[in-house]
């Protein structure tokens, strides 16, 4: 990245989370409480769904764009049922349809 014309700098902060069976779990069922919403489904149609599900120990932070404040908070109250989810972290942002 730092090859490209204009970037000065980069913050790498990837990282690899523990192998997990129950956050791994905790994934697969906020994946359906989302994306098994009827009102939120639409947003998993594409190859890359827009709203972004990372499970670290239990705590889930939902990342990515949606096209409304009542979808932002659906999709909290949706993660926030799924049982063994300790706390949910919204970073999801509001964006128009072209956005996404």
């Amino acid at each position: 990245m730092k090859s490209i014309e204009g970037v000065a700098s980069v913050d790498n902060q990837i990282e690899v989370s523990p192998v997990s069976p129950m956050d791994d779990q905790i994934r697969r069922t906020v994946f359906r409480a989302i994306y098994g919403d009827s009102v939120l489904s639409r947003y998993g149609f594409s190859a890359l769904p827009s709203i972004h599900i990372i499970v670290k120990n239990g705590h889930v932070t939902l990342e990515g764009v949606v096209d409304s404040e009542s979808d932002k908070n659906l999709a909290n109250i949706r993660t926030s049922s799924v049982p063994n989810v300790f706390s949910v972290t919204n970073n999801l942002t509001i964006g128009g349809e072209g956005k996404r």
